[in-house]
């Protein structure tokens, strides 16, 4: 089970941080990837995280920071500079390592959280 927090509401250009934790203990032989999704939209693919390295959608590169702590038992998503379009349910999701093709396609993730609430105000 992965849960998420961090969500809340936050001005234009300031900064937020998210957090997925796992009911397994932690994220080892997994990739990770942060979603989200706004009403009446399909689920977007953000940043993930796997062996590989980090990756990101074009509109959050520079912006958003994909990481874990050092025993990977919480993955977290540093949202800087955040923009009204950053608004929406933002989920963490995963995948067994070696088991997708990209971490990015909501498709591949097998194991998703509930969402935590993001609202940027101008």
């Amino acid at each position: 089970q992965l849960v998420e927090s961090g969500g809340g509401l936050v001005h234009a250009g300031g900064s937020l941080r998210l957090s997925c934790s796992s009911s397994e203990g932690t994220f080892d032989d997994y990739a990770i990837g942060w979603f989200r999704q706004v009403p009446g939209k399909n689920r977007e693919g953000v940043s993930c995280i796997s062996t590989s390295g980090p990756e990101y959608i074009d509109s959050v590169k520079g912006r958003l920071i994909i990481g874990s702590d050092d025993d990977w038992k919480t993955v977290y998503l540093q949202m800087n500079n955040v923009k009204p379009e950053d608004t929406a349910v933002y989920y963490c999701a995963t995948v067994v390592e070696d088991d997708y093709n990209d971490c990015l396609w909501a498709e591949e993730m097998d194991s998703w959280g509930k969402g935590t609430q993001v609202n940027v105000s101008l």
